[in-house]
């Protein structure tokens, strides 16, 4: 259903330093980049953005999951992503009150917003 989505930093470099240590074990990495906008995505097709954050209005907490082909680029994520100073949320772990083979992770981008790696397969 979603084609992208974007999302505003307060500090871009931070955010992006962050975005590029983490999602590069998704297969995911800079797609397209003008001024202070930067695109994530796979094959230069970007879904994921970054911007800065316009008119003082502090950011709200969001949630994002990114999609892992299995679940050791769940875990590759994590220790990629807490490598980068994320806060841990969760460790990797299997969540069967959504399915039984709903494995993720979650940590805390430096805009506080909740980020994920999901895969929906068995080991």
């Amino acid at each position: 259903m979603l084609d992208h989505v974007s999302i505003q930093c307060q500090d871009v470099g931070a955010s992006a330093a962050f975005y590029d240590a983490a999602l590069a074990p998704l297969g995911a990495g800079r797609a397209l980049e003008f001024g202070q906008v930067i695109g994530y995505g796979v094959a230069g097709r970007p879904s994921f953005w970054l911007g800065p954050l316009n008119g003082g209005i502090p950011n709200r907490e969001i949630h994002v999951a990114f999609q892992a082909s299995d679940r050791a680029a769940v875990r590759a994520f994590f220790e990629a992503a807490v490598t980068a100073g994320a806060e841990v949320l969760h460790d990797p772990r299997v969540w069967p009150e959504y399915h039984p083979d709903y494995y993720g992770a979650f940590v805390r981008d430096p805009d506080g917003n909740n980020v994920e790696a999901v895969c929906h397969t068995p080991e």
